[in-house]
């Protein structure tokens, strides 16, 4: 579609108009009082532009249009002229994701791995969690990280990649070692309850029992049904005793205690689902079926797209200029011959 974008510039076109009917009147032409050069070939050189009558007309016709139509063009040029494609609205598939990770000290614990290659909790939640974040292409996805204390570690964006770096560089103990669950129930919820429609998801991972949250976990829980957040949890590790590292390397066996009741009575609450995973794999297959859920319609920012036109009257306006510079050279050259 064909449109100006300063429309309003076309009030400039008059305005030659009213300098010429505005100016004053010119004065006779009499005798001036001015000293003289005498110039022996005065006679040639008068009759070198000396112009007919007929011909006067014809140069004053041409010389004011062409100042017109240089003016038109320059007033054309502000007016930005410009073509506007039709608005289209994109429509996407898509969440609002919040990954809840458990960085607590319990997390060191070794039993996610093989006899034959242990692997902490925290390495293969990394590993597994990085995955399926880079296969969440449309989604937002943010991550809240927590331990004794709940914070967040990326907001909400289309940039998984950079969500995923930062899934690479969690270490256990980053925020504290003991376990706040219903403090990251609360700050997802906080980040998530202004997103609209069903298209909001937290997915809660940790080891451990609630037992440093200002806020209990059910209360936050309510919240996040309230909102229309449906939260996932998982559960991950072995129940009983479970190698563990010093800070000396000795390796020991050490007893933590889960919560599985509550995590699925919170995923209930919010119409979502509760698991477990003892192993890589086990978790691998949990956030497979996790990235299989519905995904939720949503719709992309109306874009309009221009294409400038002033180039044109700009470019007709600068050749009438140049037209009326060439045309006295012209003419002298033309009663030189």
């Amino acid at each position: 579609m064909f449109e100006f974008a300063w429309p309003w510039m076309i009030c400039l076109l008059p305005i030659p108009l009213l300098v010429w009917l505005l100016s004053p009147a010119p004065r006779g032409t009499g005798q001036s009082e001015a000293p003289e050069i005498y110039f022996p070939h005065i006679d040639r050189l008068r009759a070198a532009f000396t112009v007919r009558p007929g011909e006067k007309r014809r140069t004053d016709w041409l010389h004011h249009g062409l100042l017109a139509l240089a003016w038109v063009g320059l007033v054309g040029a502000l007016m930005q002229p410009q073509i506007t494609d039709k608005t289209t609205q994109a429509r996407t598939m898509g969440h609002d994701l919040m990954l809840a990770v458990d960085l607590s000290g319990s997390m060191q614990a070794l039993d996610m791995g093989t006899s034959a290659r242990r692997v902490n909790r925290v390495d293969a939640v990394k590993e597994v969690v990085e995955r399926f974040v880079q296969a969440r292409q449309g989604d937002r996805v943010g991550l809240v990280v927590f331990g004794q204390h709940a914070y967040l570690d990326v907001p909400l964006t289309y940039d998984t990649v950079s969500v995923g770096k930062m899934v690479e560089n969690m270490v256990p103990g980053l925020a504290g070692d003991s376990t706040a669950i219903g403090d990251a129930i609360g700050v997802a919820v906080k980040n998530l309850r202004d997103r609209p429609g069903k298209s909001k998801v937290l997915i809660l991972l940790t080891d451990g029992a609630d037992n440093a949250s200002t806020i209990p976990p059910m209360q936050a829980a309510k919240l996040a049904a309230q909102y229309g957040i449906r939260v996932y949890t998982i559960c991950v590790g072995h129940d009983g005793a479970v190698p563990y590292p010093l800070p000396s390397g000795e390796i020991v066996w050490a007893r933590f205690d889960t919560d599985e009741a509550l995590l699925s009575d919170i995923a209930d609450l919010t119409g979502g689902e509760s698991f477990h995973a003892g192993d890589e794999n086990a978790l691998a297959d949990i956030y497979q079926s996790i990235n299989e859920m519905e995904k939720t319609e949503g719709q992309s920012p109306d874009v309009m797209l221009h294409t400038p036109l002033y180039r044109y009257p700009l470019g007709a306006s600068l050749i009438f200029l140049l037209i009326l510079a060439v045309l006295p050279v012209s003419r002298r050259v033309a009663h030189s011959l």
